[in-house]
């Protein structure tokens, strides 16, 4: 028999990615792994073998296949301040180059990459652009503006810019809205001029993906007009947009198209769990194709019409699969899979509220963690989550609550923390869980810790403010203490998204700022709080957190900073080793029995 798996092994266990490949190349596989102690862009070839071909010193979190096939363009940023340029690594030659020459450092707005074309989106202090550069011309701006804008897709580097022909580019942008209510433009890249716009007023459109067959000028978009993400095409051709009504209970993403442009792949979820489904596109008819009992992280449909998919969930490791079955992309060393989810959904505030709970081994009541995501518009999924194991392992129960703003609902409740209503509702409901679980014997009151990661460590380091005798222990990792001082530091498209979801600025919105900001609640905390945070974070900086940690002390409070040299995220696992460390032995001290 092996050795018990502890906790520590499921951080060092290989986490691979869903692999990306150029369809004229699908045999050559690019994915990132952390194999090599930091997250890189790996390949699979059969002639060369399976090898690194980033070595970034903080590690690499975005890349895009090239469109033959012969390397990949990747996000390089030094730093891991998200300030940096997009450059490219060969497959047979490890040193990188700029993906396009003379092209200014900014932050990443869209990378799209088609036959011979190029659509880069930047952001810096004086605004937004998207350039193009064709055949290795000199790149040219197509787009400018002071809002918001980018190629494509917001956070989805590569879904919805270029079409298969590099004709016509879909750019983003928020000329009558905000970043939270993009509209869609379409260009033509020879000329720049308007092929058409869409808008859904109020509401978000995203682009997702161009049919693959060249010259065909449908683009999948994902829209809200039901109330919740349903899938669209739009023809440029004709002008025309079709919307696909849906009998599914939760929200739907696109992930691609079939080659011969027949059909979506989509993505469902409902409580915290995915299918992959069929649209036939003549008929609008939807097809099951697979459901994993679990979560999907990343699919797509090959040339020859296999999907293919990474799937995973608490108790089993991720795997890369067709879905007839077979192994695709194995791990060198892959995870153990650890305890299970149980979903509940409990009467909160709002209304029906999810929550993920995992118990340790042993009966109930458990001191709990109460662990909160960021986002605020993500949500929990069935996953394995190492540091959640790592919490179980240690004799914690967790509970994960998808409160108001989060995903996998419909839209009024992901956005209801929108016009500056953020902070006091995801306390509320996680608060609420917190009962639901007191109330049921599993959790033991006097030992409840709140734990959270960016947004999370927001909603976190606020609730030992507003709800001070209710923890024995905050954990707030990159989290946000002074919403004025963030807002001051922080990235262009960080502060767009703060002037969105808030309805203005600071000098504009004092009070409803100072309301929202833990900081102004520093008096009430009782409980000792750890604050984990990154030296070059652009989007929790690093002075709001000192500032904090400052106001805490000066009134004699317990808190404990980590900071390490990094951005807002540690992808070195090392780095994430040490951190779990000290959040486990900072709890050990405070929720001892």
């Amino acid at each position: 028999m092996g050795a018990a798996v502890t906790w520590p092994d499921r951080f060092r266990a290989s986490n691979v990615q869903f692999p990306a490949w150029s369809d004229a190349r699908p045999d050559r596989l690019f994915f990132l792994s952390d194999e090599g102690g930091t997250t890189q862009v790996w390949m699979l070839d059969a002639a060369l073998g399976r090898v690194p071909l980033t070595d970034q010193v903080l590690g690499v979190e975005t890349f895009m296949v090239l469109p033959d096939g012969s390397g990949v363009a990747w996000w390089c940023d030094d730093t891991g301040s998200e300030f940096g340029s997009w450059v490219v690594t060969d497959a047979t030659d490890r040193s990188r180059r700029p993906l396009v020459a003379d092209l200014p450092a900014g932050w990443g707005a869209g990378l799209s990459l088609a036959a011979g074309v190029i659509a880069v989106g930047l952001a810096d202090d004086d605004g937004y652009q998207v350039v193009v550069s064709s055949a290795g011309s000199p790149a040219r701006a197509l787009y400018r503006s002071v809002d918001p804008a980018g190629v494509g897709r917001e956070w989805e580097t590569t879904a919805g810019g270029l079409s298969a022909d590099g004709n016509l580019l879909c750019i983003r942008h928020s000329e009558d809205g905000d970043i939270l209510h993009a509209r869609l433009r379409v260009l033509d890249v020879a000329s720049g001029q308007v092929r058409g716009d869409l808008a859904d007023a109020g509401l978000t459109l995203k682009a997702a993906s161009w049919s693959p067959l060249p010259g065909d000028q449908r683009l999948a978009v994902v829209h809200e007009r039901d109330g919740i993400e349903r899938p669209a095409t739009w023809d440029l051709r004709t002008g025309t947009r079709r919307d696909y009504p849906l009998d599914l209970l939760g929200p739907v993403d696109v992930l691609g198209w079939w080659s011969d442009g027949s059909a979506l792949l989509l993505v469902h979820r409902y409580q915290a769990r995915d299918t992959l489904q069929r649209l036939d596109l003549a008929t609008g008819e939807v097809s099951e194709l697979h459901d994993p009992h679990g979560t999907i992280t990343g699919a797509g449909v090959r040339p020859d019409g296999a999907v293919w998919l990474r799937e995973e969930s608490a108790e089993r490791a991720p795997v890369v699969r067709t879905v007839a079955g077979d192994a695709i992309l194995a791990s060198p060393s892959p995870a153990v899979g650890g305890r299970p989810h149980e979903v509940h959904v409990f009467d909160g505030p709002a209304g029906p509220t999810e929550l993920l709970l995992t118990r340790p081994v042993g009966p109930a009541p458990y001191p709990v963690v109460l662990m909160v995501h960021g986002g605020p518009e993500w949500a929990y999924p069935d996953d394995l989550d190492p540091w959640e194991q790592a919490l179980v392992e240690n004799g914690y129960a967790t509970a994960k609550v998808n409160y108001r703003g989060s995903t996998g609902r419909d839209v009024a409740w992901r956005t209801a923390l929108h016009e500056g209503n953020i902070g006091f509702p995801e306390v509320a409901d996680v608060i609420a869980g917190l009962d639901f679980l007191v109330a049921a014997g599993i959790a033991d009151p006097a030992r409840v810790a709140i734990e959270g990661r960016s947004w999370g460590g927001y909603v976190s380091v606020l609730a030992a403010g507003l709800e001070p005798d209710r923890f024995a222990a905050v954990i707030g990792v990159v989290p946000v203490c002074d919403l004025v001082l963030c807002h001051e530091d922080c990235s262009p498209p960080q502060q767009a998204y703060d002037l969105a979801i808030m309805g203005g600025g600071p000098a504009e919105l004092p009070e409803r700022y100072a309301e929202r900001s833990p900081i102004t609640y520093v008096d009430a905390v009782r409980a000792p709080i750890l604050l984990v945070a990154g030296e070059h974070d652009s989007a929790c900086p690093i002075r709001q957190v000192r500032h904090y940690v400052e106001a805490l002390r000066a009134r004699g409070g317990n808190v404990e900073a980590h900071v390490y040299p990094a951005g807002h995220h540690a992808s070195n696992v090392d780095e994430q080793l040490r951190h779990a460390e000290v959040e486990l032995e900072f709890l050990s001290r405070h929720l001892a029995r």
